[in-house]
């Protein structure tokens, strides 16, 4: 019978990746529009044709690769489910003490994720250095690799003692305790980012162009953003592609600048994505984001318990889940929160997508700079070898912010 499950969702998910490679590579559309060819907004006015189809293909690629990760870690988790695997585990974390067998069970898991997506996280990386977009070494990669393990799996740990220790406690309504427990969790962890996380990746400093963060704070102060310093990231040791972003809350809210960024666009550019990012701190994004993200993962985890009760309720099931306390279990939850999340992730691309736009038009009215911020847009896409006009299922399951070729297009008819 396992066997039989097993086989049938190997075949579906290589069904799946054959479709996904002939829809990304064959059949969808990625070429603009004819009645736009020759403005702004053509890829072939502001890029080589060499780079044009770098782009094309790198984009392609990467595509493919993130339609086929999600979905290879749901069967990593139903194999690891269907074939005892997850008892296996819980046997080998055997313990005289509870909360020890938890930490070994959580740490064999991820130590087992971690080395079967490793490959494919090499292959990307690889991928990034072949097309020029990554400059970093090996043993770098490979140490911010260990860095996001060690804190991955620091967070599993304390989240999983949380998940048991409630299941104990209450074992109808642990996913409300649960979500009552995220939510100082996520607040602090959002307050961290920028002052503990960030830094263990990459050296932050204060803007080295003074002249530079004179207008760039007199241009908050328009905004009215009481803010005394803009941090710039040494990214050049890792990447050539262009960035900035705002991140924080409260006192440890940050707008950072990446040196790629400062090297290749022109002061008018960089006041442009500055007034961009300052339009989040002003719109108050960031809270707006995380008030959603709470409210989400309040129907995700009710949702998420009623399926599991269902499976554990049912004595002829195939994933060995003999009650709710089991270490097995856990498998489980990650499963059916990354379907649930996948499935959700339309919906939160769309809502970030509004909120880049709205974005973009306040960057718009703060510097009257449009050719600026068209400019920004066409070095973003040609350093970063972006996709003008990806297709639809790329739009709408990866991008956050709008197509370049719609934030270009924005911008020209404000000129009109």
């Amino acid at each position: 019978m396992k066997k039989k499950w097993f086989n049938r969702i190997v075949l579906l998910f290589l069904v799946y990746c054959a479709l996904m490679f002939l829809y990304i590579f064959y059949w969808s559309d990625s070429s603009i529009p004819n009645s736009l060819k020759g403005s702004v907004v053509d890829p072939t006015t502001f890029m080589e044709a060499e780079q044009l189809e770098q782009a094309n293909f790198y984009s392609q690629i990467r595509n493919f690769l993130f339609f086929i990760i999600t979905p290879l870690e749901w069967l990593f988790y139903f194999t690891i489910l269907v074939f005892g695997a997850s008892h296996s585990l819980e046997k080998w974390s055997k313990s005289k003490r509870r909360g020890f067998r938890a930490i070994a069970f959580v740490l064999a898991l991820s130590v087992l994720n971690f080395l079967v997506f490793l490959p494919i996280k090499f292959y990307s990386y690889r991928l990034a250095v072949q097309y020029n977009i990554s400059t970093q070494s090996v043993p770098a990669w490979f140490k911010d690799n260990l860095i996001s393990f060690t804190i991955n799996t620091a967070i599993a740990i304390i989240v999983a003692l949380l998940f048991f220790a409630l299941i104990r406690r209450f074992r109808k309504n642990w996913w409300f305790y649960a979500w009552l427990v995220t939510v100082p969790l996520t607040i602090f962890m959002v307050f961290l980012q920028p002052v503990v996380i960030d830094p263990l990746y990459n050296d932050f400093y204060p803007l080295k162009d003074k002249a530079l963060e004179e207008k760039i704070l007199a241009l908050a102060k328009k905004a009215d953003i009481p803010t005394r310093h803009v941090y710039e990231v040494n990214m050049s040791e890792k990447t050539t592609a262009l960035n900035a972003y705002v991140t924080g809350i409260g006192d440890n809210s940050r707008i950072v600048l990446w040196d790629t960024t400062l090297e290749q666009l022109t002061e008018e550019e960089v006041l442009f994505v500055m007034a961009h990012e300052m339009a989040h701190y002003v719109e108050k994004d960031v809270y707006q984001s995380v008030g959603i993200h709470l409210a989400v993962s309040f129907i995700g985890l009710w949702l998420a318990s009623w399926i599991i009760h269902q499976i554990v309720a049912r004595k002829d099931n195939i994933w060995q889940i003999r009650s709710m306390q089991d270490f097995s279990v856990l498998p489980l939850l990650l499963l059916i929160v990354s379907i649930l999340s996948f499935i959700y992730s339309p919906i939160d691309n769309s809502f970030s997508r509004m909120q880049e736009r709205r974005a973009d038009r306040y960057a718009l009215e703060l510097t009257q700079d449009a050719e600026a911020g068209i400019s920004s847009f066409q070095k973003l896409s040609t350093y970063g070898l972006s996709q003008i006009n990806p297709p639809y299922l790329v739009k709408i399951f990866r991008y956050g912010h709008p197509t370049m070729l719609e934030r270009m297009q924005t911008l020209d008819e404000a000129t009109d």
